[in-house]
């Protein structure tokens, strides 16, 4: 046993003489009285070892007794993780009693006693490898692969595996040669560390299918690709929390992560008390049954924010391993991206841009980086679309954590206070976001042959008429209504039925929360055909009222279910008004 004893303490940062050789990122627990602190080695000088404390070090004191694990902070991967809510660390919060975790609190991830009906997929004397899949559980309503073990290399032959029929997770369910003759049992539990990519598939993919968020300002304006990275950047306010939750709510995937890092405490018991009660328009069940809540308040110790990120993103690459479409949201990268500055600041390192470490952007590329669609082992793939949010102070976008996390990332969300204030949510800025996806010859391949062979094409119009419908606004605010051709109020005017129609979208609405490709198409192109549109309107009320009255038949349109009597019928008025117009021209 290699230990340590305590020699500085700065906060939760401190300072121990090894007695030996300790690993950059190795575990090692704290004594302090009658329990252990749980901390992570960040930094090693000479026999000095930098330690960050994940819990509360009042009471500690210089001569305190370490002792070091020989492990990294690991995650333990199995089934019974959907449902969960963890802390960073992975303890399980229903198991906690009390209002605050207490120091050297800790619980077991998953129910080491819960039995699972296995099915074996694989056979006796089959060659395997890490990540291969052994059999099957069902878990909510998710085929949750048992895999080899990701920290065996090389080739094993299974030597036996267990029969279909109801077995613990600690139970022997496999038992692998290796090349030496040795034996390893398989059990449904198996351990990995956070800070490594998890291991168990052939190659990384480039994203080219467009992951289905039924938001139309995503879809339509700046699609997010499966297995691609975005974020969304706003200040306090513009709705990311919201926005977070549709998004989790109606994308088309198989998990869900939710990771709350450094968030304020009510919005996370939020997401506790809302989750469980939606309804997944999916599977007809509960949204929660396919979702992991990692929780970390911004009163928990600064260290536990920066494992909750890397917490989040190990289960999720544990479930791409199952050849499933994972979606991670990390809220707020900006509290994680806080931790390191302290933590830097703490070991005095040279600061960069506003105090945060100089390698912040290589830390946020690698935690992005972590995303992707992967070939898995038996040809079969699995993806990760990481969607992180940056809260920057005072919506300063040009802040280094935006700047940084914008250079990582395929898409950009950013949310702006204007539309907030003025309600049009999502208040995502239509002209100021974008996507590379958009970029991508396969995405644009996979959108042609989806969607519409021109639908690039249309998106690029329609952002057009909304900047050539700012540009009039800002000539009728200067010069007025009447001192500007009827010609800027109708593209204003066309600006605002996207805006109105397009943009802007009900969360709360069972039916306009989420639209379909098909139904987005039907709607662009009713709308394209209203801009195409010349009219010879005599005064700039005349093209108010018009503008007005199709943006109000849009809206009930928007509230109806695609196809049925009631959207037939408001498209036949709105026709019939268009028609009536066309005459006119």
């Amino acid at each position: 046993m290699r230990t340590g004893k305590v020699k500085g303490i700065i906060s939760n940062l401190v300072i121990v003489a090894a007695d030996s050789a300790v690993a950059q990122n190795e575990i090692c627990h704290i004594r302090l009285g009658k329990i252990f602190l749980k901390a992570e080695v960040i930094k090693v000088i000479g026999s000095d070892a930098y330690v960050q404390v994940f819990e509360n070090t009042r009471g500690l004191k210089v001569g305190d007794e370490v002792i070091f694990q020989g492990h990294l902070l690991e995650v333990t991967l199995g089934p019974g993780i959907l449902s969960k809510k963890y802390d960073g660390l992975q303890n399980d919060l229903d198991k906690v009693d009390t209002v605050f975790l207490s120091s050297g609190y800790s619980t077991d991830a998953l129910d080491m006693n819960s039995e699972w009906n296995f099915i074996p997929l694989a056979k006796q004397g089959e060659i395997v490898f890490a990540g291969c899949w052994l059999g099957e559980v069902k878990e909510k309503n998710i085929p949750h692969k048992i895999m080899v073990p990701f920290k065996l290399d090389g080739e094993y032959q299974i030597k036996s595996i267990a029969e279909a029929g109801r077995y613990k997770i600690t139970d022997t369910i496999a038992m692998l040669r290796d090349k030496n003759g040795n034996e390893i049992e398989v059990s449904m539990v198996q351990k990995w560390p956070v800070i490594k990519p998890l291991k168990g598939y052939r190659e990384k993919l480039r994203p080219y299918k467009l992951l289905e968020t039924g938001i139309r300002v995503i879809d339509m304006m700046n699609p997010m690709a499966e297995g691609g990275t975005g974020f969304i950047p706003g200040p306090f306010g513009s709705g990311k929390t919201v926005l977070q939750h549709a998004i989790a709510r109606q994308a088309k995937v198989d998990v869900v992560i939710m990771v709350a890092c450094g968030e304020r405490a009510n919005e996370i018991v939020e997401i506790f008390v809302e989750f469980p009660q939606l309804n997944d328009p999916q599977t007809g069940g509960k949204l929660i049954d396919r979702t992991v809540i990692i929780a970390n308040t911004s009163n928990m110790p600064v260290a536990s924010r920066q494992a909750s990120v890397y917490t989040g993103i190990t289960i999720a690459e544990y479930y791409r391993a199952m050849g499933l479409k994972v979606l991670v949201l990390a809220d707020s990268t900006s509290r994680w991206a806080q931790a390191l500055r302290e933590m830097s600041n703490r070991m005095e390192e040279l600061p960069g841009p506003d105090a945060f470490p100089m390698d912040l952007p290589s830390v946020i590329s690698n935690f992005y980086a972590r995303a992707g669609e992967v070939k898995l082992l038996n040809d079969k793939s699995g993806s990760i679309t990481l969607v992180g949010t940056v809260s920057p102070a005072g919506g300063n976008l040009k802040e280094p954590v935006t700047e940084a996390t914008k250079k990582a990332t395929h898409s950009f969300y950013a949310l702006s206070q204007s539309r907030a204030d003025s309600k049009r949510y999502p208040a995502i800025d239509p002209i100021e976001s974008y996507s590379k996806f958009l970029e991508y010859p396969e995405v644009v391949l996979y959108l042609q042959q989806t969607i519409a062979p021109n639908w690039k094409t249309e998106v690029v119009k329609m952002k057009d008429r909304l900047l050539q419908g700012r540009e009039a606004m800002e000539q009728i605010n200067i010069l007025g209504d009447d001192n500007v051709p009827v010609e800027y109020h109708e593209k204003f005017w066309k600006a605002e039925l996207i805006d109105f129609v397009v943009l802007q979208q009900d969360a709360f609405d069972n039916v306009d929360a989420f639209t379909s490709l098909e139904r987005l198409y039907d709607m662009q192109t009713k709308i394209a055909e209203i801009c195409e549109m010349h009219f010879q309107f005599s005064s700039y009320e005349e093209v108010g009222v018009f503008f007005r009255s199709i943006i109000n038949l849009f809206k009930q349109i928007n509230y109806s279910i695609y196809q049925s009597e009631e959207f037939k019928n408001f498209n036949r008025q709105l026709d019939k008004i268009l028609n009536e117009n066309k005459q006119t021209v």
